[in-house]
Parts: C-alpha cells; sequence; structure tokens
C-alpha cells in the first residue's frame, strides 16, 4: 500500500486559529472588516518594523495589482518584472492594459539582474517608453540583490513593487523583506510560510498609500450616506474570518521559519557528498532566507541524471516537488513581450527541482524523503 502522500507545502496550523476565528462568529463579524484585520495588520507592522503600515487584503495578486494602480501605472504603461518567478507577479500588468517587459536573473540569487535591468531601462528610454515601475521578487524566500536593485531604480527615478510573497520573514542586512519597496506585497496563500487560507497584504511606509489601498479595495465608496463612486474600485479586502486564522499563525511565525530553514540543512545534509547537486543557499551574511521552499540544481552533464528523473523518482514514492519556475518571457502568453537579459533564468528552469519544505514534515516523512533520494543518487 502506497503511503500517503508527502506534500511540497502544506498548510501548518498552530492551535490558536480556532480562537480568533470562533470570536468572529461569536462577534458576529463575519465581513471584510473588524478586529481580527486591524489585529492582523497590527502584528504584520510590529513584525515587519521599519514604520510600515498594512493593508490586509483578499490575496497577495491583489496586493499587486493595488500596488501598480498606487503607482500610477495604466494603459500602455510599460512594467518592468522579473522573468523567474510566479505568473500572479506578471498578470496584475495585464489586468491594466500595461506592457510587461521581463528582465533576466542573476545566478547569486536567482532573481532580478541589475545588470540587464538597466540595459532595459536604457534600451526602453531610447525608444520613447520610460518604464512606469520595476517588480522584484524574493524567489524561494532569497532577498534579491537590494542594494544593486534600489541603486539602479533611483539612478532612472523608477519605483519598486516589491513582491515578498514567498519571503515573509527573511531580510537584508538584518532588514525585513516587505520593507524596502516603495510598496510591497505579502501572500498568505495555502502554501505559504503563513497562511490565512487564501490572502495577502500590501506594506508601505506612507499612511496616506495605505489608506487609499483600503479605500480601492473596499470598491471605491465615496464618502456619502448613499453608493457614491468616483474611482474603480475593486473587492480586495481580506476577511474578519480569513484574519482571524492570520492571527493565530502570527503566533507561530518565528517557528515556521526556523523549521524551513531546518529543511534547508536538512537537504544541505542529505546531498552534502555530490558536488554535482547544488542546494540553493544565500550568497554571504548580507541575505538571511526564510527558505520557503528549498531549491536544487543538478548538473546533468556530471551526473548523468536530470532533475525531472528526481522528480518523476519522488513521484513513485508519493512525495512531491516541483519544477521551478518557468520563466514568465518562455510562456505563451508573454511570448510576444520584450525580455532582456541571458540565459540564467531558463538554464535554472532546466536543471532546478523544489523539494517538500513544510514546517509540519515529521521525522518519518524526512526519512522517507531521504531514502528516496538516496535510491536514486545510487541508482546506476
Amino acid at each position: 500500500m502506497n503511503p500517503d502522500k508527502i506534500w511540497l507545502s502544506s498548510p501548518h496550523m498552530g492551535g490558536n486559529e480556532k480562537k480568533y476565528i470562533e470570536s468572529a462568529f461569536a462577534e458576529n463579524i463575519v465581513a471584510p472588516l473588524g478586529p481580527n484585520v486591524t489585529g492582523f495588520e497590527y502584528d504584520l507592522e510590529t513584525f515587519l518594523q521599519d514604520g510600515v503600515h498594512v493593508a490586509a487584503l483578499s490575496s497577495g495578486t491583489a496586493a499587486i495589482h493595488l500596488g501598480l494602480v498606487l503607482l500610477g501605472v495604466q494603459a500602455g504603461d510599460e512594467v518592468l518584472c522579473q522573468s523567474m518567478t510566479f505568473s500572479a507577479s506578471a498578470n496584475p500588468i495585464m489586468y491594466l492594459s500595461a506592457i510587461p517587459v521581463f528582465i533576466d536573473s542573476e545566478p547569486d540569487t536567482w532573481n532580478i539582474c541589475p545588470q540587464a535591468l538597466e540595459d532595459a531601462i536604457k534600451d526602453r528610454i531610447s525608444k520613447g517608453k520610460k518604464p512606469k515601475a520595476i517588480i522584484a521578487v524574493h524567489l524561494y524566500g532569497m532577498p534579491y540583490k537590494i542594494d544593486e536593485i534600489r541603486t539602479v531604480a533611483q539612478k532612472y527615478e523608477i519605483p519598486i513593487l516589491e513582491d515578498s510573497a514567498e519571503a515573509l520573514g527573511s531580510t537584508y542586512k538584518g532588514q525585513k523583506c516587505g520593507t524596502f519597496g516603495d510598496v510591497a506585497a505579502l501572500s498568505f496563500n495555502g502554501n505559504k510560510i503563513i497562511t490565512t487560507s487564501g490572502g495577502g497584504a500590501l506594506v508601505t511606509h506612507n499612511l496616506s498609500i495605505k489608506e487609499k489601498a483600503v479605500f480601492l479595495a473596499t470598491q471605491a465608496r465615496d464618502t456619502a450616506p448613499y453608493y457614491q463612486h468616483s474611482h474603480i474600485g475593486y473587492n480586495y479586502r481580506l476577511s474578519n474570518i480569513s484574519a482571524g486564522i492570520g492571527r493565530g499563525q502570527m503566533e507561530v511565525l518565528e517557528q515556521h521559519i526556523a523549521l524551513r530553514r531546518d529543511m534547508h540543512e536538512f537537504y544541505q545534509q542529505v546531498f552534502k557528498d555530490f558536488p554535482e547537486i547544488e542546494v540553493f543557499s544565500e550568497p554571504d551574511n548580507d541575505f538571511y532566507s526564510n527558505h520557503w521552499l528549498t531549491a536544487i540544481t543538478i548538473n546533468a552533464k556530471k551526473s548523468g541524471k536530470t532533475a525531472e528523473d528526481l522528480r518523476q523518482t519522488l513521484v513513485k514514492d508519493n512525495i512531491e516537488s516541483r519544477p521551478l519556475w518557468k520563466p514568465m518571457h518562455l510562456q505563451p502568453v508573454f511570448g510576444q513581450y520584450p525580455y532582456y537579459g541571458g540565459t540564467i533564468a531558463s538554464d535554472l528552469f532546466s536543471k532546478g527541482l523544489c523539494l517538500p519544505s513544510g514546517s509540519n514534515l515529521t521525522d518519518n516523512q524526512k526519512d522517507r524523503i531521504k531514502n528516496s533520494i538516496n535510491g536514486f543518487l545510487k541508482d546506476e
């Protein structure tokens, strides 16, 4: 009989989530307003520090969409976007009928390449189209090269939308990810380091920006005794029930980060005698990743095996793994849009694999993962 499936990254409850949910029912506050929403925002602001303000929303995608709106992106504008990312980073550009311009990765953090970014900006400006915003992503929890990207952005006066959907708890030079951009997005999807079932947040240092985000996220209703609207709004606010889950999850966030980082160390030990397999890790001490997902790359020429071979082995043992994000410039829906850089992102996609990284994996499950990988590595 096949054992229970080991998932890539499953929700991990801490125990007090029910308490906050039950309070919402007891008080009959189940709408996108209420003490859990306010409390969850406060908890996030306290955790992130740096004087930020947080607006709790229905998804990370909603946060990116509103972030672009708040940065003034309109139809026909160009937005520079990291190519190696989940499609939710790029889709909101299309919601606004703007034009994505995709940027290659660099090999140290797998994130947006500063040189390719500047090359793209120069070329777009030479064509009479200065980009309106930059979407930079902390891939799998690894901070992008903050200082280099900020230097380029400031040089050309282009704001940064920081996609920190995968990086809650990661830091760069001791500062929390989610606090570096002109605006930032967080995600609390079911597979993230903490979850609200579905949900996200917009982060800003400007209180008026938060207030504008909340206004737009609640259908942009003007102050009047009747329903009057002077702006297009969205139904993007997080519910009081979902926020209750988030409040319980915030109580165990630090524990979840530690457990994810333990899983990263687990894989480093598993692969320590196999130099042809590299575990994706911080390039230096300035970077601190939550290791939301631990990823590896396999040098097929040296090993004679591929990442897909390992994925298929794990499938046979009922263990989920996943290829790295397929770069956006290789996606059929985005193939016609500009791309700048080389083949870093595409090469990583061809040889990379994300491994089970949940904070709730048991010792027995770790043994199953290790045994499956060892069988793969020893199989000639």
